[in-house]
């Protein structure tokens, strides 16, 4: 009975034994492993920062820059997994054997972020827009931001961003407003029965600001300190003077006293959207 004792005894032991040896050595091999994750955080946030630096110092047209950060951190990334399950003790012949035999499975079930990623080669290989121009495509019309590995950021003229994949964007219709330098824009100008065309025609001429011609029209205004204009006006209320105030998009001009009759007689100024109208500029 003593010795049933000593040797269930001894078997605790032993079993305590092999059980702190594997736990410090699994505790060191977590340990290390989310060193080599720590550290690799560190140097690949440092490699894309200087990458950043680099490309920003070059003459590289933006959506490249952007692409190119975008394919480096990822390359990087996938990097330092393997780096971490190797570091768990894997080996990363399996692990790569282990990826590349789900490949195919991975490479399926991705088809689509795989056609996005050759989409965007497409778009910077043929360039149809860059960062900075502002498209229309898949229904939605903003401002280009950046073109990543899968999609391309636009920002909306009401401050949204918004996500759209790259392979719908180099196989759909997209529409750039701003490829060509001008570009006609049809503009209905609503005249009582029985004016006279060319009057109408000549009053448009004449008085139309272009927005080339703004610094001139200025001058116009303060040499004869009046002055008829045509132009698209935004007019708003002024709470610390309680008075209104309008800017003139083509003018260039903000903050220009409005009288309260002239808003009252014509509330869709104050909609937000603009109103084009004829108006006589007095300078003071």
């Amino acid at each position: 009975m003593v010795f049933l004792v000593i040797e269930a005894n001894s078997q605790i032991e032993t079993a305590l034994r092999s059980l702190v040896e594997h736990g410090t050595q699994l505790g060191f091999t977590l340990i290390k492993a989310l060193a080599v994750f720590l550290v690799g955080r560190l140097i690949i946030n440092l490699l894309n920062k200087l990458i950043t630096k680099i490309l920003s110092k070059r003459d590289i047209d933006p959506s490249i820059k952007s692409f190119t950060s975008s394919l480096v951190n990822v390359c990087l990334t996938i990097l330092l997994i393997i780096s971490v399950v190797g570091a768990l003790g894997v080996q990363t012949t399996s692990f790569a054997a282990l990826l590349a035999s789900a490949g195919v499975a991975v490479g399926m079930a991705l088809s689509g972020n795989l056609s996005n990623f050759a989409g965007g080669l497409i778009i910077l290989l043929f360039k149809p827009y860059k960062v900075g121009d502002y498209i229309e495509a898949q229904g939605i019309g903003g401002t280009v931001q950046g073109i990543q590995m899968f999609h391309t950021i636009l920002k909306t003229v009401d401050n949204k961003e918004i996500f759209i994949p790259n392979g719908s964007l180099s196989s759909g219709i997209v529409t750039n407003f701003s490829k060509q330098a001008t570009r006609r824009v049809d503009w209905t100008v609503s005249v009582e029965y029985g004016s006279e065309y060319e009057k109408v025609k000549q009053v448009i001429k004449n008085n139309y600001v272009h927005r080339a011609e703004a610094e001139s029209v200025k001058g116009k205004i303060k040499e004869n300190g009046k002055y008829r204009i045509i132009d698209k006006v935004t007019v708003t209320l002024n709470d610390k003077v309680d008075e209104y105030v309008g800017s003139f998009a083509n003018l260039g001009l903000t903050g220009v006293p409005v009288k309260a009759d002239y808003v009252r007689s014509n509330p869709k100024l104050l909609s937000g959207n603009g109103v084009w109208c004829i108006v006589t500029m007095g300078y003071i």
